[in-house]
């Protein structure tokens, strides 16, 4: 099915095994793209909403949304860049640094990186020593990377893309995507790319948010456009076995609420399964991943949140207080849509990134202003949207909580501070 405008299509088999046999477990609100902030001008056209439908797959177990959107209109104007959070710059140090010492590949070999975004992760390597390349289909953001010192192919990456890197550049000791894997339709043809690209000792190493913590956490606004899977890990490993690799690791980190670092090598490639692979697979059994019953019980978990944030929000308008949100990321346009805060509940909201700065959110069109509003506006409390960065985000408002301004984060337990 295409919708009229033609940028939504949606597919009939698993994106990770290919089997019909998939079941709706889950709906949302239908959203517009979670990252289409629109300028003042484009306040009066009418963003369109697509399905955020959940299936599960009877023979593999992977969890997914079938509406597939045009990427080039999701990621080729994208506003969200990895170097304006401290926190991910912290996180892409350690994660250079692990891979380094755990994989040791040789001086000077090359690292590509996925979904490079603005270089930050790829800075890491290169100042340890090793040649990079980035790929990335944002234009302005690869080309501000290219500039900076961080070669960057502005394109999405395939087989095709991979077969002239390793021309021109050769083998690629290792291969990074992060928080990518979850963004890709077509997760085979990314996976021939990566197999052609690796030299025979190479890793691939990914992160992508765990299903695992996003029913834990009852994290449902991490279920956008932009991410297509849901990952867990016994999918992946029947995953990579068919085409041609094996899954090696699979360590838990605490980005985005929740993520999975995922380790894959050759099928012919020397390094041992982990225990971390294992244990993942005992937890997913446990949880139930596997089982649509489970996602039906998620569901009511996500109208109760919803009932209790709508009642104490809606409490404190009646009372005349004003509400104001921190964060704009792409999860706030799921909670929003689907818990009702427009911009009747939400009056504005800061962010600190300039390129979201003046824009307006997605469909319910909530401006979207520098920190500095809410000195000059004052509002009563701040809904922090960007839950996963609450602790730091309460820190450098001090002075907003010491003149009796109040907290409250939504996710994963609604909590006034």
């Amino acid at each position: 099915m295409n919708d009229a405008a033609g940028v939504c299509r949606r597919r009939a088999t698993c994106r990770l095994c290919d089997s019909g046999d998939l079941s709706l477990v889950l709906s949302l609100t239908p959203t517009p793209p979670a990252n289409a902030f629109v300028t003042v001008d484009a306040l009066d056209t009418l963003q369109e909403c697509f399905p955020l439908d959940l299936h599960l797959c009877g023979a593999c177990g992977h969890l997914q949304l079938l509406h597939v959107l045009d990427p080039s209109l999701l990621f080729a104007d994208y506003v969200y860049v990895s170097g304006t959070s401290p926190s991910f710059v912290a996180h892409f140090e350690e994660y250079a640094a692990s891979i380094m010492e755990t994989y040791q590949p040789p001086p000077g070999a090359l690292v590509v990186d996925i979904g490079s975004n603005d270089g930050t992760l790829l800075r890491f390597f290169q100042q340890a020593g090793m040649a990079v390349q980035g790929v990335d289909p944002a234009r302005d953001i690869a080309r501000a990377a290219s500039e900076a010192g961080i070669e960057t192919l502005n394109a999405f990456f395939d087989a095709v893309l991979a077969a002239q890197i390793r021309e021109e550049k050769g083998a690629a000791a290792v291969v990074t995507a992060n928080n990518v894997f979850a963004h890709i339709d077509d997760l085979a043809g990314v996976v021939a790319g990566v197999r052609a690209l690796l030299d025979e000792g190479g890793v691939f190493v990914f992160e992508v948010s765990y299903l695992a913590d996003v029913l834990e956490k009852t994290l449902f606004d991490t279920i956008y456009h932009e991410h297509l899977s849901y990952h867990a890990v016994a999918p992946l490993v029947s995953f990579f076995s068919h085409h041609g690799m094996e899954l090696i690791a699979a360590e838990r980190v605490d980005t985005h609420g929740g993520s999975l670092r995922g380790v894959a090598q050759l099928a012919s490639g020397a390094g041992e399964v982990a225990e971390s692979v294992a244990a993942c697979l005992e937890l997913e059994e446990r949880l139930g991943l596997g089982r649509a019953e489970t996602f039906h019980d998620f569901a009511e978990r996500i109208d109760t949140l919803k009932i209790s944030l709508r009642d104490l929000l809606s409490g404190f308008k009646a009372e005349g207080q004003s509400i104001a949100g921190y964060g704009a990321p792409a999860k706030a346009t799921t909670l929003m849509y689907h818990f009702g805060l427009g911009p009747d509940i939400i009056d504005f909201i800061v962010d600190d990134s300039p390129l979201k700065q003046g824009l307006y959110s997605p469909g319910l069109h909530v401006p979207v202003l520098p920190s500095g509003a809410i000195t000059e506006q004052g509002p009563d409390y701040l809904l922090i949207l960007a839950w996963n960065f609450a602790q730091p985000i309460m820190a450098n408002n001090s002075a907003f909580h010491e003149a009796e301004g109040r907290f409250i984060i939504p996710v994963p337990e609604l909590e006034v501070v």
